[in-house]
């Protein structure tokens, strides 16, 4: 039910089948006969840089700042690969909306010249910042301010459907074997686990943390049909005359389909993989987040804040498409660069200057390698449709 599931949302859209596709993703890059992509510094990438991994994430102490949300694919790799996955994602974005293709080279250029301006000398003070503070898009704004104004009613209302401690069954929310619902009280009484959830957003260290209720959880593209769970928690302190409430997510760590520098020094476990890549890459997830085992498999928790959410772009409009570009991959470029020794960015950096054409202000081999898997994808894309999309309808 769940690979079904899956098949049928990334027949939804180019851009929804672009963001389930990950494997393929790098598989087309390897089956590349024309395009050979630079290989830069040794650090954590995301390895899923899509727009929608991309969004406002709260931190523990209450700060907000766009970074990447999703680090389930990150490996110590080549930070080309997050730019080649960030520009498709874009440029498939654009075709979706029907803008024409200049408006995807300009894009391109926009997105390598804020992806650039991270690694400039001037940036360093600004390395442990990812939201940039001028010329920010208007669409960026809007959803800052709505993640600002958010509150622990928004979250349960979208995730729970009510204030009530009880997640309700249904189409997103499934019931619980026996042994899942045991696995999940042990986990939630590890004392990692009650340490995390007492620490964050400056909640009593000595709160009693206990499960209200749980669930599995149907979420996710290319991660359906792994495990994964919602986890209603009762916070008790000591002054409180009620309990407060949080929303763990537990879900499963896979193998990265990202390819990873193979002498790179990377956790084994799965799980450690990502909670150690969100670390660096996104400090305000990393922090509160953890590694685990659950059912025998390794699982990473985090808390869901009201102020996490992605960028959703149903439509790109084309006076705002070069300055979204460009400001997604200055996030992206400040991730990577703060992992860098002075230089490595300054390597790198000369080495995305180069292979410039005279009439696209962007490295030939990202060029190259988005027009072929706009292609490739597009293609992919209607054949999954007539796969998938139409069996119910047939049935």
């Amino acid at each position: 039910m769940l690979t079904e599931r899956r098949n049928l949302k990334m027949a939804a859209s180019a851009h929804a089948y672009v963001r389930g596709s990950t494997v393929r993703f790098y598989e087309w890059l390897e089956q590349s006969g024309r395009t050979t992509l630079p290989e830069g510094p040794g650090v954590w990438i995301c390895g899923d840089c899509h727009v929608g991994n991309l969004g406002p994430v709260g931190g523990a102490d209450g700060d907000l700042d766009v970074q990447i949300r999703d680090l389930d694919q990150t490996v110590i790799g080549n930070p080309a690969h997050d730019l080649v996955r960030l520009a498709l994602s874009l440029a498939t974005a654009a075709r979706g909306s029907d803008l024409p293709g200049v408006t995807t080279a300009r894009m391109l250029e926009a997105m390598i010249a804020g992806y650039e301006a991270a690694f400039e000398e001037g940036a360093a003070e600004e390395r442990g910042q990812t939201q940039p503070g001028k010329d920010v898009p208007a669409a960026v704004k809007k959803l800052m301010r709505d993640a600002a104004r958010r509150s622990w009613k928004h979250l349960a209302d979208e995730r729970i459907e009510g204030l009530d401690p009880v997640i309700p069954l249904g189409r997103r929310f499934w019931p619980l074997h026996e042994e899942e619902r045991e696995a999940l009280a042990e986990l939630v009484a590890l004392e990692e686990v009650q340490a995390l959830v007492a620490s964050l957003r400056g909640r009593d260290s000595e709160a009693t943390v206990s499960i209200a209720d749980s669930a599995f959880w149907r979420k996710g593209c290319s991660s359906l049909g792994n495990l994964r769970f919602a986890v209603l928690v009762a916070v008790q302190a000591a002054e409180d005359k009620r309990a407060r409430y949080c929303l763990l997510d537990v879900k499963e760590a896979i193998t990265a389909a990202a390819p990873r520098y193979t002498d790179a020094p990377m956790p084994r476990d799965n799980a450690s993989r990502v909670v150690e890549g969100a670390r660096h890459l996104s400090p305000n997830l990393g922090q509160r987040m953890l590694a685990t085992r659950l059912l025998g498999k390794g699982v990473f928790v985090r808390e869901l804040l009201p102020q996490d959410l992605k960028f959703e772009i149903e439509r790109l409009v084309e006076d705002e498409a070069s300055a979204l570009a460009r400001y997604l991959a200055t996030v992206v470029g400040r991730a990577h660069s703060r992992q860098m020794s002075a230089q490595e960015r300054k390597t790198w950096l000369g080495e995305l200057q180069r292979n410039r054409s005279k009439r696209l202000d962007a490295p030939s081999w990202l060029w190259r390698a988005v027009v072929e898997l706009v292609a490739n994808h597009e293609a992919a894309y209607l054949e999954h449709c007539r796969r998938y999309a139409l069996e119910p309808r047939a049935a």
